[in-house]
């Protein structure tokens, strides 16, 4: 295994400081707390990154603790993150800019979470090819219980050495995993774990788990693996079985992890086997029910029929929803429930047209506009009923939804899309 002896020195440099504040800008983020906020760090942007080369240089430089913020998880309870300042983002990028390289080349090839170039389809791709090519239908489904917040900082500074035993490079990859919590105005010492919301903390998180990765694949053991979700793929169920408890075993003794024994089972491609918000079968993929509900509420709220704006105005805000989700989903077979969640939608957007236009009179102008000879139904323009009504779907065609008012069409989209496997 090649080892690196000097590598602070690439630090040393303005441009790889702007380099990691470039990544930084794109990722957006909020301030930490110094309060300062990424339009705020640009406006006097030469002179931050002088002050803080010159810092690094004389060996100065010391990481911020980290502003404590949580958010609710998708299955209840919350999930804790750390958001550094500006400054230690840009310190950190500019330095898993220079270690990412070392170490992403040697990564397990079924490890798919935060590696340029490898994203959650690729993820599924692998999984459902195991289930369907190779015949492994028998899944352990690990669940381990806040990951980020329970790495242990000596393997930390343990694997990173494997490769990397420049000094100072391993000091400063310290002071980000030392630096602490602010929760309010209340500092905490952090013994544990790498802030989930730090720029190095998936790089932290990847090579920390690799030696996991690799453990198995010296066992003959088939696992895809996205961040801390991770499948272990068997023939028979016995092998499964016994795959849990090796797995838990390494897991919890070599590195000190927590395996969630409720969450953590083992499941058959016939029932399903849930992996980043889709179920693989073995012969198909579908959207999980939970991520179905998700993208309803998220759609009933941009849809309220009390909110005042016109019908445009809610499809800009609605399309960017309805295609950042088929742009996602479309790796399962969903052409029905797209088909199902379209119909669904345009009759809310219908039901706001039909209130906006408060009586039957102005519905039935429309109708008159497009060809339709009266005598026209009066009907109640507020309800729900009414805007499935044939009134209502004439007036509000399907083409006119797509074609004139620009709204995204998921059941346009081709679905069951695979990508190639890495």
């Amino acid at each position: 295994m090649r080892k690196y002896y000097s590598l602070y020195g690439r630090l040393l440099s303005k441009q790889a400081l702007y380099e990691g504040f470039k990544h930084v800008r794109r990722n957006k983020g909020a301030a930490g707390i110094d309060g300062q906020s990424l339009s705020e760090f640009e406006m006097g942007l030469d002179a931050e990154l002088t002050c803080l080369l010159l810092e690094l240089r004389e060996k100065r430089y010391r990481a911020q603790p980290v502003k404590r913020v949580t958010i609710p998880k998708d299955g209840g309870g919350e999930r804790k993150l750390g958001i550094p300042t500006v400054r230690d983002r840009v310190v950190q990028q500019a330095l898993r800019n220079i270690l990412e390289p070392i170490f992403d080349v040697d990564f397990h090839p079924s490890s798919y979470g935060y590696r340029k170039g490898r994203g959650c389809h690729h993820a599924i791709s692998k999984a459902s090819e195991f289930i369907r090519r190779y015949g492994r239908q028998w899944v352990v489904d690990m669940d381990l219980s806040k990951c980020f917040d329970t790495l242990d900082h000596d393997l930390i500074i343990e694997q990173f050495r494997n490769k990397v035993t420049d000094g100072s490079i391993l000091v400063l990859l310290r002071q980000f995993l030392e630096s602490g919590v602010m929760i309010g105005e209340q500092y905490e010492a952090t013994e544990l774990g790498s802030p989930q919301g730090g720029v190095i903390s998936p790089l932290i998180a990847n090579v920390y788990l690799d030696r996991f990765d690799q453990w198995m694949k010296s066992r003959g053991h088939r696992i895809v693996r996205y961040a801390d979700d991770i499948l272990v793929l068997c023939s028979s169920e016995a092998g499964a079985r016994n795959a849990l408890e090796v797995v838990k075993g390494y897991l919890e003794g070599e590195l000190k992890l927590k395996v969630n024994a409720e969450k953590t089972h083992i499941a058959h491609s016939d029932e399903g086997v849930k992996f980043l918000g889709v179920e693989v079968h073995t012969n198909y993929t579908r959207i999980q029910e939970k991520k179905l509900r998700a993208l309803k509420a998220k759609v009933k709220e941009i849809t309220r029929r009390n909110q005042g704006r016109n019908l445009a105005g809610v499809i800009s805000e609605l399309n960017p929803v309805l295609r950042g989700f088929v742009s996602y989903f479309k790796i399962a077979n969903c052409k029905r429930e797209l088909k199902s969640l379209m119909g669904w939608v345009r009759r809310r957007l219908r039901c706001i047209q039909l209130k906006q236009w408060k009586t039957p009179k102005r519905l039935h102008r429309r109708l008159k506009q497009l060809g339709y000879k009266p005598p026209f139904k009066l009907i109640n323009m507020r309800s729900w009923h009414n805007a499935a009504s044939p009134q209502a779907s004439f007036a509000m065609p399907n083409r006119w939804f797509h074609e004139e008012m620009k709204l995204v069409d998921m059941a346009s989209t081709q679905t069951g899309v695979s990508v190639s496997v890495i």
